[in-house]
C-alpha cells in the first residue's frame, strides 16, 4: 500500500511536470502565431490567455513557471530578447496572481466546473499585472509617452486573451486528466 501511494504521487508529479512543459510550449506558440506589432517595441498576441490558463490549471507556482518561461521563450525566439527578462517576471507574476485568485475563489464553489466570477476576477487581475508590469518596465527604460502609448495595446491584447482563455477553460475542464489535475491543484 505504501509503495502504491508513492508510485501514485510520482505519477501525479510527472503528469504535472509534463503538463507544465506543455503549457509553456502552448504559451510560446500562442504568443508567436498571432503577432501584431504595437506602438512602441511590443506586439499584440494571444499568449496571455495561455498565461492565465497556466495559473488556473496548474496552480500558482507551476502556472507561474509555465507562463513566465513560455512567454520569455516567445520573446527570445521572436527577436524581442531585450524584453525577455521583464517578460519572465511579469508573466510569472500574472500567472501566479491569476492562479492564486482562481484557486481561492473556486474553493468556495461546490462545483468543479467552470465558474464565471472566479475566472473573470482572476483574468482581470492577471491582465492588470501584465499591463501595469509592462507600463513600469517601459517607463523605466523609455519614457512616459512611450510607456503610456502601449497601454491601450496591452488592454486590447488582454481583452482578446481573456476571451480566448474563457472559451478554452470550459472545454479543457471536460478532459478527465485536466479536471483531475485541476482538482488536485485546487486542494
Amino acid at each position: 500500500m505504501i509503495c502504491e501511494r508513492g508510485e501514485n504521487m510520482n505519477n501525479n508529479r510527472t503528469k504535472k511536470i509534463v503538463f507544465s512543459a506543455l503549457m509553456a510550449a502552448l504559451t510560446t506558440a500562442a504568443t508567436m502565431v498571432i503577432h501584431i506589432p504595437s506602438a512602441f517595441s511590443g506586439y499584440i498576441h494571444l499568449g496571455d490567455g495561455m498565461v492565465l490558463l497556466s495559473g488556473m490549471l496548474l496552480g500558482p507556482m507551476a502556472g507561474a513557471a509555465a507562463g513566465g518561461i513560455g512567454s520569455m521563450m516567445a520573446d527570445l525566439l521572436s527577436g524581442y530578447a531585450f524584453y525577455a527578462p521583464a517578460t519572465l517576471i511579469i508573466k510569472a507574476l500574472a500567472a501566479f496572481a491569476g492562479g492564486y485568485l482562481y484557486k481561492h475563489l473556486r474553493s468556495r464553489s461546490r462545483s468543479g466546473g467552470f465558474r464565471v466570477l472566479p475566472f473573470l476576477t482572476a483574468g482581470v487581475v492577471c491582465s492588470a499585472v501584465v499591463t501595469g508590469g509592462y507600463f513600469i518596465f517601459e517607463l523605466a527604460v523609455y519614457s512616459w509617452p512611450a510607456a503610456i502609448s502601449n497601454v491601450p495595446f496591452n488592454l486590447v491584447q488582454n481583452l482578446f486573451s481573456l476571451i480566448a482563455a474563457g472559451a478554452l477553460l470550459p472545454v479543457l475542464l471536460r478532459v478527465r486528466e485536466i479536471r483531475e489535475l485541476n482538482r488536485e491543484t485546487a486542494s
